[in-house]
């Protein structure tokens, strides 16, 4: 089994000697993780996995040792439940660190993208909000909350504030399953300038778990967005849950 294991050393993408520590001894769950990403190459994207009790068998180890790699591989996105059973998963999707809408990121994968409304309501603006969106405190705002869909499976939960005189037919004129950039764009007008985002790993809570459709355990990225318009004025707070197994984000940096 460790002979088989150095295959995975210093491979592009990979980390530096496949998590072995420089004395060479490995957890045996391990050892088997490894040699099931082995597996899971040559299965390919949708191809079912073998049982845990066929795994234990074909490398002479325990079904907890099978079960504890399972896990890891299925939190890192390698794997994904499929009715009663495992498959092998795609790759992530990659959405990059800039002003474009979640629409444009998952059409450039060739992937569908689409949103279920979970709920739009109106309400007056919290102290702690009003700055962030450029309105005083007790004015109208909007927040919009939508499940995000790639292909159907459901990847991540989005909630967006937006003061009521910047879009005052919110819930008249747009379609919920539809790109907000490219209603404010298109529909209103509105030119987007910058934004500020800060980006961190957390749980979800049981509603947002429930809503995703994910376990509570399941890390998730989670993205809070300031965006200002084309004059530089406050414009819109969002707060992005994405699915930790399912995403990766990309930016390309340059000297200052």
């Amino acid at each position: 089994m460790e002979e088989q294991t150095q295959r995975h050393q210093h491979l592009p993408g990979r980390p530096v000697r496949s998590g072995i520590p420089e004395h060479g001894r490995i957890p045996k769950y391990y050892a088997v993780k490894a040699l099931i990403a082995e597996l899971l190459d040559e299965l390919g994207e949708g191809g079912p996995l073998p049982t845990e009790r066929d795994l234990a068998e074909r490398y002479a180890v325990s079904r907890e040792t099978v079960r504890q790699a399972l896990r890891e591989l299925l939190l890192e996105g390698r794997l994904r439940r499929s009715g009663r059973g495992t498959v092998v998963a795609g790759p992530k999707l990659e959405q990059p660190l800039s002003l474009a809408s979640y629409t444009e990121g998952v059409r450039r994968q060739g992937r569908r993208p689409g949103r279920n409304l979970i709920g739009l309501e109106r309400f007056p603006c919290p102290d702690g909000l009003a700055a962030g969106i450029g309105a005083e405190s007790g004015e109208p705002v909007w927040h919009l909350e939508r499940v995000l869909l790639a292909d159907d499976e459901r990847v991540g939960l989005e909630s967006t504030y937006i003061r009521v005189a910047r879009a005052p037919r919110l819930d008249v004129d747009f379609q919920p399953d539809s790109s907000f950039y490219g209603y404010l764009r298109d529909g209103l007008g509105i030119a987007f300038g910058e934004a500020d985002e800060k980006l961190e790993t957390v749980l979800a809570t049981p509603r947002e778990a429930l809503l995703i459709g994910t376990p509570p355990a399941l890390p998730m990225l989670l993205i809070h967005r300031f965006s200002r318009d084309g004059q530089g004025r406050p414009l819109e707070r969002v707060r992005s849950l994405y699915r930790g197994d399912r995403f990766s984000f990309t930016t390309r940096l340059r000297p200052e």
